[in-house]
């Protein structure tokens, strides 16, 4: 059985995300209030979408709520997406509930409740301006834990990584290159996947690995 996943609210990180996903073999069904954002997300195959507010019981039970193995909350309301999760977790059953927040100082809190993870905007701006220095194109980091991020990155048309293939780059051990997002297309990258000039990468890497997988893939 694939892994039925929800994903509520956001906008343009919604379209990558409902694509990696959908590559990766993955059930995605997406809501959202905006008409705009439906149309353009029902373009994407294999993408169930609904047009509502999610964090309304109706419209959860009319996209099938219950039959979430995850629900992912993108909302830019942090007050929303606790609303969402709480209601997927207790009224829908769903098993693991993701929030996104823009106040660190509400992290605990949501977890005191029963969301099971939470992704802070801020710490990963905060996280993203300690490694200008090293990487401008270093977009997002997600803490995962206390040693473990999931970074992305750009390629530049310069880097050392472009035209080689994945197993030429000589990447620390442990580092994971989860998706590669290649303009509107998400790439399951394999040994012998080529990267591209503007490739965006996203990593798992250790804290003690970062610096070495950036100046492998982009140089310094």
């Amino acid at each position: 059985m694939k892994t039925k996943i929800l994903l509520i609210g956001g906008s343009d990180e919604t379209r990558f995300l409902a694509r990696s996903l959908l590559n990766k073999g993955y059930r995605v069904t997406v809501i959202n209030e905006s008409r705009e954002q439906c149309e353009s997300l029902a373009t994407i195959k294999g993408l169930q979408v609904f047009q509502g507010d999610g964090s309304k019981p109706f419209v959860l039970e009319d996209a099938n709520a219950y039959n979430a193995d995850i629900a992912i909350a993108l909302s830019e309301f942090d007050d929303a997406n606790l609303v969402i999760c709480e209601l997927c977790k207790k009224q829908f059953h769903v098993k693991k509930t993701v929030a996104l927040i823009t106040d660190p100082e509400k992290t605990d809190f949501f977890r005191m409740m029963g969301v099971d993870s939470v992704v802070c905007t801020t710490t990963t701006i905060s996280s993203l301006i300690e490694q200008h220095a090293l990487m401008n194109d270093l977009n997002t980091v997600m803490p995962l834990g206390s040693h473990i991020q999931v970074a992305q990155i750009v390629i530049p048309e310069d880097a050392p990584a472009v035209g080689k293939k994945l197993w030429e780059i000589q990447l620390p051990k442990a580092v994971i290159i989860g998706c590669i997002m290649r303009g509107e297309n998400s790439v399951i990258p394999r040994g012998d996947t080529r990267i591209m000039k503007n490739d965006k990468l996203i990593l798992i890497v250790s804290d003690s690995d970062r610096q070495a997988a950036f100046r492998a893939l982009a140089g310094n």
